[in-house]
């Protein structure tokens, strides 16, 4: 065999070089066909119903939400149909000239501002991003369908059917409940809004909020077939919306109207509670506001207006965190702990001579200088009298750890939360010597931290006696402490949730609340106390026996107690709280009114008032009082 020059036998490296492409070629080759493999034998089918998919679209069908009802059946919160202007970020214009050519067709169409609407949407973008943005609530007919016959003007817009919550009663009940809303992303994030989709819209407040999981339906959707330029060929399947569950409420429509009717015009709060179940039957704070405001986006200038000050800030329920000095409707709290701390028996004689020397030059009076004899604690409870109180906070302030007073007005209540079934409750303060102290110390680090430059004193015990000093309460937590001393030691849990029910008001769930403590109170100790009140309202020289006793027409027996608090820089706080009927009261009613002056002038009258529609007794127009002998500062 003849060899030539250039067939000379291949080079190692040539050979290893050789041996390395082809290699990785054959690696490629590999790795393509696996590939291929993969997306044909083992993905198909996803892919197939991706692709399936670009041919489908789901347009959402807002359910309604369930409707809200009180313990008769009387509709509170209802649904209205409307139409929404929304906008996909997805779907807008990339080009901003494009964009804003969009928006300028919307403000034309909406009657708003181009820049207003792109600065709204763009804010929502922010809070929320890749969900649909709201335009425009509650659109006219003329205006969506001017935009569902112009669609290639107004690309990424679409118009939907939502529904609006509706408050038929306006004001009447406005502070319990509470607002609707988009869900947020931290909602999102949180167990109970397990199911809920990015653009559902979920309760934000009140018993809106605490009985969303009830009143939220199910949204349907309506499954359409599309072309690839995104025209509508036809419709594939529709599933219906499932409305929300009925909530029945314990409040009795009738009593919460007579309540905020009597309060108008003034601003305080009221309560009204069973004092077995804590079914409350009414809660009202004045001044009120009309939550269909909220039905729909509010008005920056709306909100200004409900949560200024100067307007009585309308959005803040007093009821439940308001913080009020309780003056004497505190008096009964006092007596359980001089009671059942052995500061005195039901029968201890003490001689009210009109003042009280608290040591160090500081002497103490009555209101008007009035001095009531020697007395015991029934006695004391009628007329009022400081200077009894007074002897017994002093005294309590040498009983076992000195906070005596403290623990048992803890028990009942104050110092510390309900428990109620509606967002925002505030726990108010209950002076001791620890928090007083604490306060000290912050005032020491920087006066601004705290106004108290002093450390505990007897003082403080004193004040607190009357309800005055520190002490800030509100009157759920008031009503709260009443009613366990009237139904034997029960601190009850106050609700507004009665039962869920369907469409037609039949019964699914039984909503139930345990008591949250019970408070051992002597039932000699507790009889007393309510026989004291009773001869508040119900006898000669008692502290509201003008509003009660003299009305010799009024058929409720009530044991009561006014109160008259100052407050720096304003007028005095009017209280009242009473149990009725007596002597085996069912409710109890506190009511407060900002500023009004005497209990037995402004507070009192109004709940008379609820106590005759809890009733259903007529409570004649109210004349003048007699108040002849009457401590009304008590």
């Amino acid at each position: 065999m003849m060899y030539r020059e250039n067939d000379r036998p291949m080079s190692p490296q040539l050979a290893l070089r050789v041996a390395i492409i082809g290699g990785v070629t054959l690696v490629m080759f590999g790795v393509i066909f696996f590939r291929l493999w993969y997306l044909q034998v083992l993905s198909g089918d996803k892919y197939l119903a991706e692709a399936n998919n670009n041919r489908v679209r789901d347009i959402v069908v807002q359910a309604p939400r369930g409707q809200i009802v009180d313990r008769n059946g009387r509709v509170l919160v209802e649904n209205r149909s409307g139409y929404a202007v929304k906008v996909s970020p997805a779907k807008l214009p990339k080009d901003p000239a494009e964009r804003r050519t969009l928006f300028d067709n919307l403000a034309r169409v909406l009657g708003e501002k181009p820049r207003s609407l792109l600065h709204d949407v763009n804010k929502q973008f922010k809070a929320v991003p890749f969900q649909s943005a709201t335009v425009k609530n509650d659109v006219s007919q003329p205006m969506y369908a001017y935009i569902l016959e112009h669609q290639e003007s107004f690309p990424g817009v679409s118009v939907e059917q939502v529904f609006f919550r509706s408050y038929p009663h306006k004001e009447i009940g406005a502070h319990l409940f509470g607002t609707v809303g988009p869900v947020t992303a931290d909602q999102l994030k949180q167990k109970r809004y397990r199911g809920v989709n990015m653009n559902d819209r979920v309760g934000q407040s009140g018993i809106e909020s605490e009985y969303d999981r009830y009143l939220r339906g199910v949204d349907g959707a309506d499954r359409v077939q599309v072309d690839a330029m995104g025209s509508l060929r036809g419709e594939l399947t529709k599933r219906a919306p499932k409305s929300g569950r009925q909530l029945r409420l314990t409040i009795d429509y009738n009593v919460q109207k007579v309540g905020q009717d009597a309060m108008a015009g003034r601003r305080g709060a009221f309560v009204a509670m069973d004092i077995h179940s804590g079914e409350v039957r009414a809660l009202g704070s004045e001044p009120s506001f009309d939550p269909n405001l909220f039905a729909k986006t509010i008005k920056q200038s709306d909100y200004d207006r409900l949560t200024s000050a100067s307007n009585g800030a309308p959005l803040t329920n007093r009821a439940i965190a308001g913080a009020y000095p309780t003056g004497s409707t505190f008096k009964p709290i006092t007596s359980v702990a001089a009671l059942e701390s052995g500061v005195i028996g039901t029968d201890t004689p003490y001689t009210d001579t009109g003042s009280f020397s608290l040591g160090g030059g500081l002497t103490l009076h009555n209101a008007g200088n009035a001095s009531y004899g020697t007395l015991a604690i029934r006695r004391a409870l009628q007329v009022s009298s400081d200077v009894f109180f007074y002897h017994l906070g002093f005294e309590l302030n040498s009983a076992g750890d000195g906070q005596q007073l403290q623990k048992w007005a803890h028990l009942l209540g104050i110092g510390r939360n309900t428990g109620i079934d509606l967002p925002g409750e505030a726990p108010g303060i209950l002076p001791s010597r620890k928090y007083i102290d604490h306060q000290y110390a912050l005032h020491n680090k920087n006066p601004k931290l705290s106004l108290i430059d002093r450390p505990w004193s007897v003082g403080d015990n004193v004040n607190t006696a009357i309800g005055q000093g520190y002490l800030q309460a509100n009157p759920l937590q008031l009503a709260v402490a009443y009613a366990t001393i009237a139904n034997g030691g029960r601190v009850v849990r106050p609700h507004i949730g009665l039962r869920v029910e369907d469409a037609a008001g039949r019964a699914i769930q039984e909503l139930r609340f345990s008591a949250r403590r019970h408070v051992s109170i002597k039932s000699q100790f507790r009889q007393v106390i309510l026989g004291g009140l009773f001869d508040a309202a119900e006898m000669p020289s008692g502290t509201s026996y003008p509003v009660f006793g003299a009305d010799k027409k009024f058929p409720i027996k009530v044991a009561g107690k006014t109160g008259t608090a100052q407050r720096n820089g304003q007028n005095d706080q009017s209280w009242y709280v009473v149990l009725a009927p007596y002597p085996n009261p069912r409710y109890v009613i506190a009511v407060t009114v900002e500023n009004g002056g005497f209990g037995v002038e402004a507070a009192a009258p109004v709940a008379k008032k609820i106590i005759g529609a809890l009733f259903n007794v007529k409570v004649k127009q109210a004349t003048p009082l007699s108040t002849s002998g009457i401590n009304l500062h008590g």
